[in-house]
């Protein structure tokens, strides 16, 4: 098989969970470092934001390693959608790309889709609580769950840490509800 066209592909889950699921140990034996990426928010904010904000004064230099990692997944990304990704239109059930129109949601081919996220949908109602509301409740339970779900359920359950499970629940109950109840009426607007 072609390298090229074999990283293109969808990859399964039984590799692509290993793979995430090795940076941890990975992390924890080449510098005891604890896997997250809302920490590097508070570590930027720290390096760029001269106020004297309590949350901010601590030594973010020492977490620069952070820094380092969220920019090679930011670049990889950019890598990724740009050079790797496949051309090739979404395929999706049709029960779902039937509910998507009801909703009135028809670029459902693509990763994204337009119709709930663009500038276009940014002045509609139901594009700004889709963007700036649920930026807002992304950013306000990281920081009241003190981590991400990445930090705390790929991080803290490996390391058997109880408040990470408590948290991996919670963010998994959250997504059932808003998934299966709060989405619908919100899609309905």
């Amino acid at each position: 098989m072609d390298v090229i066209a074999f990283v293109k592909q969808p990859w399964p889950w039984y590799v692509a969970g290993p793979l995430i699921g090795l940076t941890v140990p990975a992390l924890l034996l080449l510098g005891n470092k604890s896997f997250g990426i809302s920490s590097s928010l508070r570590h930027i904010c720290a390096a760029c934001i001269p106020a004297n904000i309590p949350f901010f004064r601590y030594n973010w230099k020492k977490e620069a390693w952070n820094l380092y990692f969220v920019g090679g997944i930011t670049l990889g990304g950019i890598i990724a959608g740009n050079w790797l990704s496949d051309p090739s239109d979404m395929v999706i059930h049709p029960a779902l790309a039937a509910e998507l129109s009801s909703y009135g949601i028809h670029s459902h081919h693509a990763l994204i889709p337009a119709d709930l996220f663009s500038w276009a949908a940014l002045g509609s109602l139901r594009g700004s609580l889709m963007m700036i509301g649920g930026g807002f409740l992304v950013g306000f339970g990281t920081r009241y769950a003190g981590g991400c779900t990445s930090g705390h359920a790929i991080m803290g359950l490996s390391t058997l840490q109880w408040p990470s499970l408590v948290a991996t629940a919670c963010f998994m109950v959250g997504g059932f509800i808003t998934a299966n109840l709060i989405l619908p009426l919100l899609l309905s607007l």
